[in-house]
C-alpha cells in the first residue's frame, strides 16, 4: 500500500524538497492534500504534476484563480485557514507534513492528531508554542511525531534501539549562520541580503534569518525539550560550521553518537516519511576527503541573544515560549521589510518578554490570545522605536 500523505505548505523550501522525495519514489507515495498561503501558481503546478485529491490555498483572494485552472483536473480546491484544518480530517491521509512557517502550522497540526494522523513535523513552532498540549494529545492518540528539522531526526536516530537508556544530554549542532563571528558593531549595519546569504543550507526567508540570529537553534532546544522529554539543562548547543554532524547523543555512561550527513534536507525529510525503512536515494554522499576537519565552538549567546532569551523562556515555561515565538515572527518580519536592524529584533522579543502578560497553565485559546497580544505589543514597539 502506498502512504498517502498530505503537505500543509508545499511550495515552501520544505515543502518542495518533500515532492522531490515523493517524485523520486513513486511506487511508494501518493499525495492526497497540498497546501499554500499566497504561491497559488506554484500551487497549480504542484496540482497538475501531482494530482491530490484536494489543495487549499490560505489567502482566500486566490482562490478563483486556481478553481478556474483546476477546473477541468477533477481536484478539489479549498481556501481559507478553517479548510486547511479541515482537510487532514480525510479519512485517506496516513501522514501529515507540516511544512508552514510560524504559528499558522499550530491549528492544522492539532487537528490532524485528534484525527489520529501521523505527523511529520517541519513547524517547529508548533511545540514552541504549545509543546505540552501537543504531546499530550499525541499520546492521548497514540499518534507518532517524526521530527523532520535536521538536528531533531539526528537525535530520533541516535536513541532508536536505546529505549531504557536514559540520556545525559544532547548537543543540537549550529552552523552559527552567515554572521557567525561578528561583533555587534558589524551587525548594527547588516542587511536583510546579507542574512539570508546561509552557508551551508537553503531555507526559506524567515529561518533564515532565524538562523543568523541563533534563534532558529533557540526555538530547536525547545522543541527537543518536548519531543524527547528533555530538562533544559540536558540540551546543550555548539557551533559546527560545516553542518555534517547534525546532533550529538550522550548517554549515562559517556558513550556519544552522532548522526552526520551532507546539509540536504531531504535526508530527514525521507527519513520521516518513510520509517523505520530507509529507502535507497540518489542523493550526494559525504566524502571524508571533502572535509579534513571538523571543528566546533561554544555560541556567542552576549552578541547573539536570542539564543539566551529562549533559554530564558524555556526555563519559565507556561506561555513565554508562545510570547517569544509571537515577538520574534513581528520582528523578523519587520527586518526584512527595512524597519529595524538586526540587533533590534532582539530588543523586540526581550520587551515583549518583559511586559506580556505570563500564565503558568496556558490553555489553548490562552495561547491563542498570547500570541495575538503579543504581536501587536511587539508591532507596537517597533513603531515607537523606529518613529514610524
Amino acid at each position: 500500500m502506498k502512504k498517502q500523505i498530505a503537505i500543509l505548505g508545499s511550495t515552501g523550501s520544505i515543502g518542495t524538497q518533500a515532492l522531490e522525495v515523493i517524485r523520486s519514489n513513486p511506487e511508494y507515495f501518493t499525495v492526497e492534500v497540498i497546501s499554500a498561503q499566497n504561491n497559488y501558481t506554484q500551487l497549480i503546478r504542484q496540482a497538475l504534476e501531482f494530482r491530490p485529491n484536494a489543495v487549499v490555498i490560505g489567502n482566500k483572494k486566490h482562490y478563483p484563480h486556481i478553481k478556474k485552472d483546476l477546473s477541468t483536473s477533477g481536484i478539489k480546491v479549498f481556501a481559507g485557514e478553517d479548510a486547511l484544518s479541515q482537510v487532514v480530517e480525510f479519512d485517506n491521509i496516513d501522514l501529515v507534513l507540516t511544512a508552514m512557517v510560524g504559528f499558522s502550522g499550530l491549528k492544522p497540526t492539532l487537528n490532524a492528531i485528534k484525527h489520529k494522523k501521523q505527523i511529520a513535523l517541519a513547524n517547529k513552532e508548533t511545540l514552541v508554542v504549545a509543546g505540552d498540549l501537543i504531546t499530550k494529545l499525541a499520546v492521548e492518540n497514540n499518534v507518532t511525531i517524526y521530527p523532520v528539522d535536521s538536528e531533531h531526526s539526528a537525535i530520533f536516530q541516535c536513541i532508536e534501539g536505546e529505549y531504557g537508556n536514559p540520556i545525559e544530554c544532547v548537543y543540537l549542532t549550529a552552523s552559527g549562520g552567515p554572521f557567525r563571528g561578528k561583533n555587534k558593531k558589524y551587525l548594527q549595519d547588516a542587511t536583510k541580503e546579507a542574512a539570508l546569504k546561509h552557508p551551508n543550507w537553503n531555507m526559506g526567508n524567515k529561518i533564515t534569518v532565524d538562523s543568523a540570529s541563533l534563534m532558529n537553534k533557540g526555538l530547536e532546544v525547545i522543541e527537543a525539550k518536548w519531543l524527547f522529554s528533555l530538562k533544559p539543562s540536558q540540551i546543550k548547543v555548539i557551533v559546527h560550521p560545516q553542518s555534517i554532524i547534525h546532533s550529538i547523543v550522550q548517554f549515562e555512561d559517556g558513550s556519544m553518537k552522532a548522526q552526520m550527513g551532507l546539509p540536504d534536507m531531504k535526508i530527514p525529510l525521507q527519513y520521516a516519511l518513510t520509517h523505520p525503512a530507509r529507502l535507497k536515494s540518489g542523493f550526494p554522499r559525504f566524502n571524508f576527503a571533502d572535509y579534513p576537519a571538523l571543528t566546533f565552538e561554544q555560541p556567542d549567546t552576549k552578541t547573539f541573544r536570542n539564543l539566551k532569551l529562549a533559554y530564558m523562556a524555556l526555563e519559565k515555561e507556561g506561555n513565554m515560549p508562545c510570547t517569544l515565538n509571537a515577538a520574534n515572527e513581528i520582528a523578523v518580519y519587520a527586518f526584512l521589510n527595512d524597519k529595524i536592524n538586526f540587533l533590534q529584533i532582539s530588543d523586540v522579543i526581550e520587551y515583549c518578554m518583559e511586559t506580556a502578560n505570563f500564565i503558568m497553565k496556558p490553555t489553548l485559546n490562552d495561547y491563542f490570545e498570547t500570541d495575538r497580544k503579543v504581536r501587536y505589543k511587539a508591532a507596537e514597539f517597533i513603531e515607537k522605536m523606529t518613529g514610524s
